[in-house]
């Protein structure tokens, strides 16, 4: 009777024993599934920000692409390249810089074909040349308030390329301050400009290194002002 008693509570403990070490063993691997999938998930930011920097290096040290012109964004390792060049070969050659970096997935193309700023004409100024052909006073006039036409577009064509160029600039100027001080985590730091209003995104460790990103856009030359949209990690 007694030996019948010892083996059902031995195995009873057995049975309580087993019972919590697959508690506690479930209870570990949902942890490090956890913390697996934060760490993935802080690594594609990451990749994002290195993307970028990674690609704009690429085109500002290549001889045939006017990097300083060129925006560039990245979500997801999808590339975004912007602004003006002035060929199909820059273009092309843009475009190639950027898919062979590693780690993008794809590139999106909305860089604009500026021809106007290097062949100095538009299509509408060789079309002008044929109308002149025409002797009639008429046809003279027609040409004359079209090449009056086509001056104020080119002109205002023009204007608006340099305003793209200038921005274009300015943010490469302070994403390039930002990556060298190493004060700030300039991998983590968007940098957007229009009309050469900065504007400062991203995650800082600190205050301080807050308020020094947004210093070194205030210094940049060009900047006129800085959005302070950067987030202090908790």
């Amino acid at each position: 009777m007694l030996k019948r008693m010892s083996v059902v509570i031995c195995g009873a403990a057995v049975l309580a024993m087993t019972s919590g070490y697959a508690t506690a063993q479930s209870a570990t691997q949902e942890a490090k599934d956890k913390t697996k999938a934060a760490a993935s998930k802080t690594a594609e930011v990451v990749t994002d920000a290195e993307i970028t920097s990674a690609v704009k290096t690429k085109l500002l040290g290549d001889k045939t692409v006017g990097g300083l012109k060129l925006d560039v964004d990245t979500k997801d390792g999808v590339v975004t390249l912007s602004g003006p060049v002035h060929s199909a070969a820059e273009r092309t050659e843009a475009l190639r810089l950027a898919r062979t970096t590693k780690g993008v997935k794809s590139v999106k193309n909305n860089l604009v074909l500026d021809t106007a700023a290097t062949t100095g004409r538009t299509d509408k100024d060789d079309k002008l040349k044929v109308e002149v052909k025409d002797d009639t006073k008429e046809s003279a006039d027609k040409v004359k308030d079209a090449s009056k036409k086509g001056a104020e577009k080119t002109k205002d064509a023009a204007v608006k390329t340099k305003d793209v160029t200038a921005d274009a600039s300015i943010t490469s100027a302070v994403k390039t301050k930002l990556l060298a001080d190493t004060k700030v985590g300039g991998l983590k730091i968007d940098v957007d400009t229009k009309d050469n209003i900065v504007t400062l995104t991203g995650v800082v460790k600190s205050a301080a290194e807050k308020a020094e990103a947004v210093r070194l856009a205030k210094t940049t030359s060009g900047v006129k002002s800085v959005v302070d949209k950067l987030t202090i990690q908790q």
